[in-house]
């Protein structure tokens, strides 16, 4: 099942999900070998797309991405090895760097963590409406670049939402 992701039907999961002629992942359930923490399963072309190191380094093998700020596990292999570290990886990663201003929150639509905490309501209005409008003409492509592998749009509402927590 699709992550509910977007608020608009049309805009919403069905194209946030992959192409079918993807193989999606196996539901794996393994706990990163650094914090312990449950990864997210994500594509092994998202982890492909992201490192930078050899692609000889990256078995197909199912991959989880590993959302604590405070550990520099990005991706692991479900068996636990190898694992691709914050230094490891093409882009900063807005779960590893929640606080940064200059890390990006929305990787197709290039929505910066700081420009969405310095923004007006409406403008920040503005950004959801115009990233919709893209997930709509089918422009994004979160499978690829966002490193937890799947559409922006919760982590942006998130952010907005904390943004004018009381």
């Amino acid at each position: 099942m699709p992550e509910e992701c977007c608020s608009v039907p049309e805009a919403g999961c069905a194209v946030c999900e992959l192409p079918t002629a993807i193989e999606r992942p196996p539901r794996t359930k393994a706990l990163c070998p650094q914090c312990g923490t449950a990864g997210k399963p994500v594509e092994g072309q998202t982890v492909r797309a992201l490192v930078s190191v050899s692609l000889l380094q990256v078995p197909h093998t199912g991959f989880l991405f590993c959302r604590t700020p405070s550990c520099p596990v990005v991706f692991f292999a479900s068996s636990g090895s190898p694992v691709f570290l914050t230094s490891q990886v093409r882009e900063r990663v807005y779960q590893k760097e929640p606080a940064s201003n200059d890390v990006l929150v929305c990787y197709c639509f290039f929505h910066q963590a700081g420009e969405i905490r310095a923004s007006s309501v409406e403008q920040q209005a503005t950004i959801l409406e115009s990233i919709n409008r893209g997930v709509q003409a089918k422009l994004c492509a979160c499978d690829l670049r966002n490193p937890q592998g799947s559409c922006c749009l919760g982590n942006v509402r998130a952010l907005i939402k904390e943004t004018f927590r009381p």
